[in-house]
C-alpha cells in the first residue's frame, strides 16, 4: 500500500531524542551516516544537549556494491573527532532498509577502534532486511511500494522534510 502522507521529520527527530534519552551513558556519542543520518545526528545532539561533537561517517569505501556503483559525486569525508575505543556509540541514519549501509558503517567505525557498544537509531525502518541488523530506536515503519524510496532533505529554512521518490 503506497504512502499517502509523510510525517513531519522535525517532530520525528524530537521523538527519537526522547526514545534515546533514557539510554544515554556518560560516554555516549552520536555518529551520523552521510547525509541524512548526519543531519539527524546534529539535530539529536542539540535536542539531547550532548557535549561531544557528532561523528560523521561515509560508508562509500565499505559498501559491498562499491564495484558496481563506485563513488558518489559529492563524497563527504568521515570525521570522527573523538576516541571510539570503549565508547558507547549511537549510529544514526535516516532510513533502514536492507542493512547493508549499516554494516558498512560498522566496518568503517571499527577502523577507528573497538567501541563498547553500537546502537542504531533511525527515523524510518522500511523492512526488507538482507542482514541481521535492527534499529534499537525508530519512530516510523512505513509501508512502501517496491519502486518507492524515502528521501530526507533540508528545506530552504534548514528544516528536515521527507519526500517520496521513484527509483528504477
Amino acid at each position: 500500500m503506497p504512502l499517502t502522507k509523510l510525517p513531519d521529520a522535525e517532530t520525528q527527530c524530537a521523538e527519537l531524542a526522547e526514545l534515546i534519552r533514557p539510554h544515554l551513558q556518560a560516554n555516549t556519542v552520536l555518529v551520523g551516516i552521510h547525509s541524512g543520518g548526519a543531519w539527524i545526528a546534529r539535530r539529536l545532539r542539540e535536542l539531547l544537549e550532548l557535549p561531544s561533537e557528532v561523528g560523521l561517517i561515509n560508508v562509500s569505501f565499505h559498501r559491498d556494491d562499491f564495484g558496481e556503483k563506485g563513488l558518489h559525486r559529492q563524497i563527504k569525508p568521515t570525521s570522527i573527532p573523538f576516541d571510539v575505543e570503549g565508547r558507547s556509540l549511537i549510529l544514526v541514519d535516516d532510513v533502514l532498509f536492507t542493512g547493508r549501509t549499516t554494516r558498512a558503517a560498522i566496518n568503517e567505525l571499527f577502523d577507528y577502534g573497538r567501541p563498547a557498544s553500537i546502537k542504531l537509531a533511525v527515523l524510518a525502518d522500511r523492512g526488507g532486511r538482507e542482514l541481521p541488523i535492527f534499529a534499537e530506536f525508530c519512530t516510523w515503519k512505513p509501508e512502501l511500494g517496491k519502486d518507492e524510496e524515502l528521501v530526507l532533505e533540508p528545506d530552504a529554512a534548514g528544516r528536515l522534510q521527507w519526500r517520496r521518490a521513484e527509483h528504477a
